[in-house]
């Protein structure tokens, strides 16, 4: 209120104030808004002594007050160096400092050298759920024959084991955990320390380790599965066909003070664990479910058979569902056809909020909502287009959003044709990830998913369309975009590499296009997406350079030597590319190549205009042809040996990924033997690629630097990555 002020004064003041022009109300106005300054800076102050209510800045200053080691890096993330943005410097800086870590500091303190509080560490300073093993009690250790009144026999019995126990190839459960973080056994010593860097040791008596899952669990929920077989009954989990290893839907951390379990942690289903405890993970709540058909029953816990299905072999009775969570496959008995189809609820693991899935997302305000789904007023995604052109045929509803509203599959034949001025959104609602199953509807031309721009009337100044897609996930064939289209935006969207899957999770047609643009002046944005190859055809005579952004993305050609942005016949596309934090697997050739940061080319980038552009802070492999480059790797990792070490350089830095088929738990992860000049390549010390803004080497040197503080004393502690 810039009036209170002027409220105080009397009213003998403001009515003489008000015939000669009120201009001591204006005055008070202005003193009044410097004023609010000041009262809103105290009372940020205020607030800025508290942890839990003080600004960012104020962070690592609180801390320091009760001697909280700040981690290294933080001076960089402040002085925003490059052109990170603000929110970058922001998350950057939250992270080498986090504010739980802060509040924690005392308290910690006190709990040193116990197991939880490493737990506890790594969910406040790197946010990965954890558990902490002490391996002294799983250091087998020969006692003396004379503690046992059987002699040498009942030693033999009762293990010769400190706190493990003997193989027992009887007890499968029990081989199954061999090596993880609950294993039983008992293993002999091994005498290279837990932190050592060529070769580290694990069972030790001093050694401590804590395991750590990087992938998270992202839900499906209510979806159709996908059937492999008809006259068989077999199903798979993933509505693409391919297998998927469940992964347990983790409870609440535990009680503080009490070490993490099985149920607590984001694990990958094992058969024999389900099969044993099967009411623990089976049903509506918990990591998965199946139904045999929409609106009905789940399948009962009694009918749930657990198997290995490896080759189909197992042939369920009459009314048993023969699930394998492995693999993520089902069969049905013969006599109990699931006639209205089978739909499932499953989680699966992956790296980030990255393409189709059910994790929140931001959404663009929209005027007008056709929402698509069971229960609403559309159930197909043409029936609501239909209707919005109908509604918009007199130019009164430019700007729409067709709305999906569960994580069904949609096989249907889509066009969008846009009008000079229209703003259309073809979304997922938050919380779901629908299916656009692109089938065979034509045998003489392609089956693509269409988005067409008609031509503007000559003296219409209505700007060009803008179309939106928006946590889909695109199957059966790609997308095709033709003429005078002003914007498409593809964002939180999975435009399947290959098309479709194969069981092995390997690409059914390599080298199909995901994306074609074809005689269009579209400028395309794609973010935070997983995409196949690129396609652009265009006249290069008469038109200007396709503007084509990628940030936060994969762009996937299913393979290094495959083309993952040209033209037909591996020509040069006639594209200006924009790429920030992504992982291009595949050969980018391209007409320029306006700025590239933070970013790995896993395959050779060639550009036609190499006096334009910049590449910055990026992996680019021998043999490219590129703009200028700024600290590139890797230049920088040969230009700092002698000439006869560089053969060894480059044969040494270079992309190493968990995995490159989309589908898989790691897809375009880097692995832990990735070079330190990638893993650590950004401008900002984070990993290069798509994962940049998970801050994972900040994560884990936080984490490391909270175990030297937290460990017990005379112990070795080391993280060890189970995912």
């Amino acid at each position: 209120m810039t009036e209170r002020l002027y409220e105080l004064l009397p009213s003998f003041v403001r009515a003489r104030d008000f015939a000669v022009g009120e201009p001591l109300r204006a005055l008070l106005a202005v003193i009044t808004e410097q004023v609010d300054l000041v009262q809103d800076d105290i009372r940020q102050l205020y607030d800025n002594w508290f942890i839990e209510t003080c600004q960012d800045w104020a962070v690592p200053y609180l801390g320091d007050l009760v001697g909280y080691r700040l981690l290294g890096g933080y001076q960089e993330a402040l002085g925003a160096r490059g052109t990170a943005t603000a929110e970058a410097v922001a998350r950057l800086a939250a992270r080498l400092a986090p504010r739980r870590d802060v509040a924690d500091t005392v308290a910690n303190r006190r709990r040193k050298g116990t197991l939880p509080l490493l737990e506890e560490a790594a969910a406040s300073v790197a946010e990965w759920p954890a558990r902490a093993v002490e391996f002294l009690p799983l250091s087998a250790a020969t006692q003396p024959v004379r503690l046992f009144a059987g002699g040498a026999d009942a030693v033999t019995r009762r293990g010769l084991t400190a706190g493990g126990r003997l193989l027992d190839l009887r007890r499968g459960d029990l081989l199954d955990l061999a090596g993880s973080a609950f294993d039983p056994l008992a293993h002999g010593v091994a005498a290279p320390g837990i932190d050592s860097r060529r070769r580290p040791g694990r069972y030790a008596p001093q050694n401590v380790g804590l395991f750590v899952w990087r992938l998270r669990p992202y839900p499906v929920t209510h979806a159709p599965a996908y059937c492999i077989d008809r006259a068989r009954n077999q199903y798979t989990f993933s509505i693409l066909g391919n297998d998927v290893n469940l992964v347990h839907r983790p409870l609440p951390a535990p009680a503080r003070g009490r070490p993490a379990t099985e149920e607590n942690l984001p694990l990958f289903l094992r058969r024999r664990a389900v099969r044993d405890r099967l009411a623990d993970f089976y049903g509506p709540g918990k990591s998965f479910t199946i139904w045999r058909g929409p609106g009905v029953d789940p399948v009962p816990l009694s009918d749930i058979v657990v198997a290995d299905l490896t080759h189909w072999a197992y042939r369920p009775r009459r009314h048993q569902v023969v699930v394998d969570p492995v693999l993520g496959r089902m069969v049905f008995g013969s006599r109990r056809v699931p006639r209205r189809g089978v739909w499932v609820t499953y989680h699966y693991a992956f790296s980030d909020d990255l393409g189709g899935g059910e994790y929140p997302r931001t959404l663009e305000p929209a005027p007008v909502t056709y929402r698509v789904g069971p229960g609403q007023d559309f159930e197909r995604i043409t029936s609501a287009y239909e209707q919005w052109k109908r509604d918009n045929a007199d130019g009164s509803t430019p700007e729409a959003a067709i709305e999906i509203t569960h994580s069904g599959a949609y096989q249907e034949q889509l066009e969008f044709v846009l009008e000079p001025g229209d703003r259309l959104q073809v979304r997922a609602a938050d919380g779901t990830r629908p299916v656009l199953r692109l089938l065979d509807w034509y045998s003489n031309r392609p089956d693509s998913l269409q988005i067409r721009a008609n031509e503007c009337e000559e003296g219409d100044d209505r700007p060009p369309p803008r179309i939106v897609l928006d946590g889909l996930l695109v199957a059966g064939r790609g997308v095709s975009v033709t003429g005078p289209v002003g914007a498409v935006v593809v964002r939180h969207c999975t435009l399947v590499p290959g098309w479709s899957l194969e069981p092995h999770c390997g690409p059914s047609h390599p080298e199909e296009p995901s994306l074609v643009l074809e005689n269009t002046t579209a400028c395309v944005q794609v973010e935070s997406s997983v995409l196949g190859t690129i396609l652009v055809l265009a006249d290069e005579v008469h038109a200007d350079p396709l503007p084509i952004h990628l940030a936060d993305s994969v762009l996937d050609a299913t393979a290094p030597h495959r083309e993952a942005l040209s033209a037909p016949d591996c020509r040069h596309a006639h594209a200006v590319l924009h790429v920030h934090r992504s992982t291009v697997i595949g050969e980018v050739v391209t007409h320029a190549v306006a700025l590239a940061e933070n970013t790995i080319f896993h395959g050779r980038l060639r550009v036609a205009r190499r006096g334009a552009g910049c590449v910055r802070f990026c992996y680019v492999p021998r043999g490219s042809r590129t703009p200028r480059r700024y600290h590139c790797e890797p230049d920088t990792a040969v230009a700092a040996v002698p000439p006869d070490e560089r053969a060894l350089v480059f044969a040494r830095v270079r992309p190493s990924f968990t995995s490159t088929r989309y589908g898989t738990p790691g897809y375009a992860q880097l692995s832990a033997h990735c070079p330190p000049e990638l893993a650590r390549g950004a401008e900002d010390g984070s990993e290069l690629g798509a994962f940049h803004d998970l801050f994972q080497p900040q994560r884990l040197d936080n984490l490391r630097a909270r175990l030297a503080e937290f460990v017990p004393a005379g112990s070795a502690a080391a993280v060890i990555t189970v995912s």
